[in-house]
């Protein structure tokens, strides 16, 4: 068991470390090899249009929209969500895919950030003393990260096909809205969000390729004796 659990932290820690270099390798082109270039002040131009076209209740929306992706909002509701999965579905395994997911993702983000210092978008930021670096946006990072794992388990395991739908539906559209969000209050150019897309799919791939799969890393991941077929136990009863 000892020598499963160090070889699944082994496996864990060199693609999160893979992750590190392509996330670290596109933040240094973004800061030194393509700076000033013509689509990067394209990019600019998004950020200023959208501080041009500011209203109030847009405000309200864009603070509500970015604060889903809040690190405490998003450990609150890790918190919450993995203690529910645990108890409902009496196994540990969906819950340890979205605490490995979403650390593993805010880990990356951390060590970028110490590599790559971009500066913010040259326009009014609604939100102030920020204090990381624009790239990549952990907000977004941290939304997919937990929203997409949420919506990846709901499609393995519930059946009912209009829950599956709207929960999907909804859980999806979490990080569109923070990324979106974050545009808007002008926190982050477009490719940070991008950036974090990048982290949080590579980290949920990591995460359900180890904890959730079959295939060639499930075996080092034998955590609480169940199958690790995501489909052999239906969360809602019904048909397809």
């Amino acid at each position: 068991m000892k020598t499963r659990i160090a070889r699944t932290v082994g496996v864990v820690a060199l693609l999160l470390a893979l992750d590190y270099l392509l996330l670290l390798g596109i933040g240094l082109l973004l800061t030194k090899v393509f700076k000033g270039d013509g689509w990067l002040t394209a990019e600019d131009d998004i950020n200023t249009d959208l501080a041009h076209n500011r209203t109030a209740p847009l405000n309200d929306a864009s603070y509500v929209a970015s604060g889903l992706g809040n690190t405490g909002a998003i450990i609150g509701a890790l918190i919450v969500v993995a203690i529910a999965l645990a108890v409902a579905m009496k196994k540990l395994r969906p819950s340890i895919f979205l605490v490995l997911a979403v650390s593993g993702q805010a880990l990356v983000f951390l060590c970028v950030q110490f590599a790559v210092k971009r500066p913010r978008p040259h326009v009014h930021r609604l939100d102030s003393g920020i204090p990381t670096s624009s790239y990549p946006s952990g907000h977004t990072g941290a939304a997919t990260a937990l929203f997409v794992g949420s919506a990846l388990l709901i499609a393995w395991y519930v059946r009912k096909r209009w829950v599956r739908t709207l929960s999907i539906t909804l859980l999806l559209a979490v990080p569109l809205l923070v990324a979106i969000g974050r545009l808007y209050r002008g926190a982050h150019h477009l490719t940070d969000v991008l950036a974090a897309y990048i982290n949080g799919g590579i980290c949920l791939m990591i995460a359900a390729g180890v904890i959730l799969a079959r295939g060639p890393l499930a075996r080092f991941s034998q955590l609480d004796g169940d199958e690790t077929d995501p489909q052999g136990a239906p969360v809602t009863a019904g048909t397809r």
